[in-house]
């Protein structure tokens, strides 16, 4: 069923249903809503973090969920061990995103630990990166897919205005595994490059599920063009 699940979204939209805590919507049931609402819009598929709101969207929807467990707020945190990964698979995700930078992980275990826990589990691995070198390996380790996720987010893969449109090329031209395109894709026109760079699909988050911060943009627009503004 996962690897049915990962071709059900070949050259689709993964809408990423998450909040970060003390939040207002950092709640299950709200993310269910989310994923809900989102999946009316057109998403192929869900990404989502925590045990109890993915357990909430899979009794929800059989679309393709892509599941992490973030613990932690710094280093890998992302699914950072294979007993967290097990744990989301037993949620009933198909697919199991984890760290997969070069970073050393929590429990000083290696990563491919958790990539053949995640296969013994009957579930496939997204390994999150940040450069072509992480992608690469976590390839040869197994995983089933690779995503740009973290690119821009370790001292390796200096931060960008916008997606890594490059590392989602070079992964493309260099794996036989699928390419996500994931980080900081915030409009639809985007999106529509990263697919033309070689992605196997495209993950969106902030722009369509954090209105926090969607208001946040809209608000430091009208500020900076308030007609009472003084020159």
């Amino acid at each position: 069923m996962s690897a049915e699940a990962l071709e059900r979204l070949r050259g689709r939209l993964v809408v990423s249903c998450q909040a970060y805590p003390g939040e207002p919507l950092r709640d299950p049931d709200a993310m269910r809503r989310m994923a809900l609402a989102v999946i009316e819009g057109g998403a192929a598929g869900i990404r989502a973090q925590g045990i109890a709101d993915l357990e909430a969207i899979r009794a929800a929807t059989d679309l393709p969920l892509i599941g992490l467990w973030k613990d932690g707020a710094s280093g890998v945190f992302i699914t950072p061990t294979a007993a967290h990964a097990v744990a989301v698979a037993r949620t009933g995700a198909d697919i199991v995103a984890l760290d997969a930078t070069g970073r050393p992980r929590p429990d000083g275990r290696p990563l491919a630990e958790s990539i053949d826990a995640v296969h013994r589990a009957g579930r496939l691995v997204m390994a999150d990166v940040a450069t072509e070198e992480e992608g690469l390996r976590a390839a040869a380790l197994g995983a089933d897919v690779v995503g740009t996720t973290l690119s821009g987010y370790t001292a390796d893969a200096p931060r960008r205005p916008g997606p890594d449109l490059e590392l989602v090329e070079r992964l493309s031209r260099s794996l036989d595994v699928p390419v996500v395109a994931e980080g900081r894709i915030h409009t639809p026109e985007q999106a529509r490059a990263a697919m033309a760079a070689g992605a196997f699909a495209v993950v969106v988050g902030t722009a369509i599920t954090h209105p926090t911060t969607i208001t946040g943009w809209f608000a430091q627009a009208v500020g900076n063009g308030r007609p009472d503004q003084e020159v």
